[in-house]
């Protein structure tokens, strides 16, 4: 095991880019809501992070949950918990939209043939159709 990174409270979800060049990583803490990215090196490293989506801004609008689990879809946007349901966000981390749930998510995945998107939360467990595919379902 090797540590790639220590800059982050509490790191939760994680996820692979389609190409598996930047990983996603899910910083837990409502104190700093974010989803950073770092690009990966050839040897495994990671190289410095980004900022890739700061979700303080719906949490003063009231919505609730934090960032946790994510996916990935063939086109590369990121579908994440967040505050107000699952953030879609797309490669370059700006908020296309939200799958309104009004409860904090925890975690999702793509099933089916990949056009189905799995939610859980508490105890609520949810589908909803999708127009694009996820990866690694």
């Amino acid at each position: 095991m090797t540590l790639l990174s220590k800059e982050l409270s509490r790191p939760n979800g994680i996820v692979l880019s389609p190409d598996q060049r930047t990983l996603y990583v899910a910083n837990s803490d409502r104190a700093r809501p974010v989803i950073v990215a770092f690009d990966l090196r050839e040897d495994g490293t990671v190289g410095p992070s980004r900022a890739f989506f700061d979700g303080a801004p719906l949490n003063a609008r009231g919505r609730r949950g934090a960032h946790d689990g994510m996916k990935v879809d063939q086109e590369g946007n990121v579908w994440a918990t967040g505050p107000g349901g699952i953030l879609i966000l797309n490669p370059a981390g700006r908020h296309l939209g939200t799958v309104q749930t009004n409860s904090a998510m925890a975690n999702c995945a793509f099933g089916d043939d990949g056009s189905t998107l799995y939610l859980a939360a508490g105890s609520m467990l949810c589908r909803v159709q999708t127009k694009v595919k996820g990866t690694g379902f």
